[in-house]
């Protein structure tokens, strides 16, 4: 019967051109809108790390007084004397620092020129705590840390640019003019949200080209390519700053259980005590543990402009739905004669209900085809309204297409449960006598 109702719901599609189209019409704009605005919102909200993020914690410690927070919040990083002391205590079954750096790239090849890369300075941890994958060689090892050694691991794109794509864990390269050798290349690691750094990204950005170790950065005296906030002048000098309270180290630690976190806090609470009790602090601790989804929450890493944008676009879908049921209204009505005679010949009700909500799911579909060109086409000019490194991640696949068509069946069917109930209560008798 499914494909009998549908037969006949094409041939009625076909009766009224005019009508069909502009339903047609409603259901592709609206679910175009609502689908675009999707596609953005879902690639700035989704989980850049689901196997691990309620593992990983963003560690946050008041290292300034209450009346320089804001809130009463910690500041969303820490200086260089909490984050090394969190180090060398080394609670957690992971944990690492980091802080963006700018190294200027010189290549072995004269005829390119030097380039800045994208890096950051962290700890050997880094690689496992954020599961980062490999295509050739791995991480350094915490003795390497510790040794503060010349180290590096490059992206697949760097690698790339520098060495052909060929392996080249134990070939070096020239950073800032020193010489780093290559323990391992990531392949393709770009996370979006960038969850591990939203303070100095804003939560989206290129891939990272290259991480070093942290102790070899600040032995090398690399300063932060990133925030440096400071509620007080610093000390003179490279020992000035690191000494001081000024804030511009993330820090991070993989917790795995609650039981870990719970420790972890007390620990972080014992620590700002004892810091407390030696007079660096003169009040009561502050600490906090955010797991990666709490920590861009707290960040608002999403655009408030997706969230306006989606819910403007669904507001547009319901308006495009109730015109759709004005049309489909009047479309089923004027075939009250034809649902008398049928219902005169024993059709049921049920009979009725089935047709006109199948003939209205195959106006869905047409809907939804022509959804899915201009959803295309939407996704394709996001760029004019939303940051060009949030456009570029929305992106048309196959989970977006199967929406797409599902919202603009389903919305249709349903804008046609009323005017299918009110075709079913179609009198035979009044339409006999009529005709």
């Amino acid at each position: 019967m499914f494909a009998y109702y549908f037969q006949l719901g094409l041939r009625s599609l076909r009766r009224n051109p005019m009508l069909t189209a502009l339903m047609i019409m409603a259901i592709g704009f609206g679910v175009a809108a609502s689908m675009t605005t999707y596609a953005v919102f879902r690639a700035t909200s989704s989980n850049p790390i689901p196997q691990k993020s309620s593992q990983l914690f963003a560690v946050q410690i008041a290292n300034w007084k209450p009346s320089d927070l804001d809130k009463g919040e910690p500041p969303n990083a820490l200086s260089y004397t909490d984050a090394n002391n969190l180090s060398r205590a080394h609670r957690a079954l992971r944990e690492t620092a980091l802080y963006p750096v700018a190294p200027s790239v010189i290549p072995a090849d004269a005829s390119q020129l030097p380039f800045n890369a994208n890096a950051y300075a962290a700890y050997g941890d880094v690689f496992a705590m954020f599961d980062i994958p490999f295509l050739y060689g791995s991480g350094w090892s915490r003795n390497q840390d510790e040794a503060r050694g010349a180290v590096v691991v490059i992206s697949r794109t760097l690698n790339d640019k520098l060495f052909g794509g060929v392996n080249s864990a134990g070939r070096e390269i020239d950073l800032d003019g020193h010489n780093y050798r290559v323990t391992g290349v990531m392949d393709r690691w770009n996370p979006q949200p960038l969850f591990f750094d939203p303070v100095n990204t804003q939560g989206f950005g290129d891939p990272v080209d290259l991480f070093m170790p942290f102790t070899r950065a600040v032995e090398l005296q690399i300063g932060t390519a990133g925030n440096n906030n400071c509620n007080a002048p610093a000390g003179n000098g490279w020992d000035g700053w690191l000494r001081s309270e000024c804030i511009w180290v993330a820090y991070w630690a993989e917790l795995p259980t609650a039981a870990d976190v719970d420790a972890y806090r007390s620990f972080l609470t014992g620590y700002a005590a004892e810091q407390q009790r030696a007079g660096r602090f003169t009040w009561a601790p502050n600490v906090k543990l955010r797991n990666v989804t709490e920590w861009l929450d707290f960040q608002h890493v999403v655009p408030p402009e997706s969230k306006i944008s989606l819910l403007v676009s669904l507001g547009f879908l319901l308006i495009c739905l109730v015109n759709t049921v004005g049309l489909l209204l009047a479309k089923f009505m004027r075939r009250a004669p034809e649902i008398g005679v049928r219902r005169a010949l024993g059709a049921s009700r049920g009979a009725v209900y089935a047709q006109f909500l199948i003939e209205a799911g195959a106006v869905g579909l047409a809907g939804g085809l022509l959804g899915l060109l201009l959803t295309a086409l939407g996704v394709f000019g996001v760029g004019l309204v939303f940051d060009p490194q949030i456009a570029r991640l929305a992106t048309v696949d196959l989970s977006l297409v199967a929406l797409t068509v599902l919202v603009a069946i389903a919305a249709t069917v349903l804008a046609a449960f009323y005017p299918t109930w009110r075709a079913a209560q179609v009198q035979p008798a009044w339409q006999l006598k009529s005709n």
